[in-house]
């Protein structure tokens, strides 16, 4: 067995393994302690987050929890392993374009908070819908994890979804705007939750992250 082949297969078993819902955020006082590494999941609403989650883990129902109504504006922690090896964050979606301005100022807020005060942030998945590429609301994001010095992989979802000569040139116009900002990987994972594509390799990529 190589390499490569071993670490695709331990986080296979990784995620394979128990995951619980552990608590959800409104606030930074709710926060658990900070006793595990993190990998925190971001995007814009419907990007399919929910959907990501349930196929890193392979459930159908791990994401549930959070999108609860009432819950949309919380950050959610899974536990990961057992004995717990990592948390996962699901981070409440953005661009939400009929929101109070209150809301979405609470929002900024709490997400700002989280990423430039929690030491045991790992890295961001910043996912990003494939049939639209990086947007304004994208871009956003991208600079306030560049500001909070967060480093972030971009995930293009929902690739199966648009022809192969359309996501190679989603999949280049991205990794051109992931080189503009200092907290983004260079490389652009591609996946598709509803057929399985890039799964495995972004669970390796996240175990390389929480191992570092």
């Amino acid at each position: 067995m190589t390499d490569e082949t071993e670490h695709l297969e331990r986080a296979r078993k990784l995620f394979a393994g128990p995951v619980e819902f552990l608590l959800s955020a409104p606030q930074l006082k709710f926060l658990p302690e900070p006793e595990s590494p993190e990998i925190a999941l971001c995007g814009r609403s419907n990007v399919g987050k929910s959907s990501l989650l349930n196929a890193l883990t392979n459930r159908k129902a791990i994401a549930r929890t959070s999108v609860t109504p009432g819950r949309t504006q919380e950050l959610n922690f899974f536990d990961v392993g057992e004995p717990r090896v990592f948390r996962l964050v699901d981070m409440p979606g953005y661009g939400f374009a009929k929101a109070p301005t209150a809301v979405v100022e609470q929002w900024r807020r709490l997400v700002r908070d989280y990423l430039r005060g929690r030491v045991v942030l790992k890295r961001t998945l910043l996912l990003v819908d494939a049939r639209h590429g990086v947007k304004s609301v994208d871009a956003e994001m991208m600079e306030m994890l560049d500001q909070a010095a967060v480093g972030y992989r971009i995930v293009l979802t929902k690739a199966d979804k648009i022809k192969a000569s359309e996501l190679e040139e989603v999949t280049a116009r991205t990794q051109v705007e992931a080189r503009k900002h200092s907290a983004a990987f260079p490389m652009v994972h591609v996946t598709s939750s509803e057929k399985g594509l890039g799964i495995a390799e972004l669970r390796a990529a996240v175990l390389s992250d929480i191992d570092t």
